[in-house]
């Protein structure tokens, strides 16, 4: 996961959102229609060197053109008189590829969640600097998370982007363990990997036999 995340101020249950963004679903032939539109976003909200604006926006569209394709893809926009922000994300497949490069073997737990379909993976997160509204990167991902029903959300943080990892932490996502992809999966023959953080979001109520909420509920069933 790619996405620039600025650090948020703690979320209450009294706090109120800036009413002015509203969050919109796009279906895939929206997302195909916007997909330069989201890029624009993207660059205006990245932390891009001088000069290396025009690599990340392809890089970008690659992987939206990439998860667009996906079974299930959906993508959630943030708006006021423009674009505020994004998120998209898809099922994780049951036989379990989209952890692939996971290293060692992936907690049980997680595992048969993947394994009964009700994971719901978080691809990207953009927010727009100058967006008023200060919890948005955490609705986005709240808001796509409870459309799905998911039991588990999921994500991967390159570990040397210290503020998105400490900002999921933050929000209660829990690291389970490293990733070793190709610095740009969309691109044959990518010259280098890179490491990632693994994270998981239980969405189940905490128990004595599940302390950590990782156990599936029929409440949050993601229908088949």
């Amino acid at each position: 996961m790619t996405a620039p995340l600025r650090r948020e101020p703690p979320w209450s249950e009294g706090s109120t959102p800036a009413h002015a963004v509203r969050l919109r679903r796009l279906n895939r032939w929206q997302a195909e229609t916007l997909r330069e539109d989201l890029a624009d976003l993207y660059v205006e909200s990245s932390r891009a060197q001088a000069g290396q604006e025009y690599r990340g926006r392809e890089a970008f569209l690659r992987r939206l053109t990439g998860d667009i394709r996906r079974a299930g893809f959906a993508l959630l926009i943030a708006e006021d008189t423009a674009f505020a922000g994004c998120a998209y994300g898809f099922p994780v497949p049951r036989e379990g590829t989209w952890w692939r490069g996971f290293d060692g073997p992936l907690p049980q737990s997680v595992e048969q969640l993947t394994v009964s379909g009700h994971v719901f993976a978080i691809t990207e997160i953009v927010v727009h600097p100058h967006t008023d509204d200060q919890g948005l990167a955490r609705r986005l991902q709240q808001r796509l998370l409870a459309d799905h029903h998911a039991s588990l959300g999921a994500t991967l943080v390159d570990q040397a982007d210290a503020l998105a990892c400490d900002t999921f932490l933050s929000w209660g996502w829990q690291d389970i363990g490293a990733v070793r992809r190709p610095s740009d999966p969309t691109v044959l023959r990518s010259p280098a990997l890179v490491l990632l953080r693994a994270l998981v979001l239980p969405l189940g109520q905490r128990s004595a036999a599940h302390p950590d909420g990782l156990a599936h509920e029929n409440r949050t069933q993601r229908p088949d």
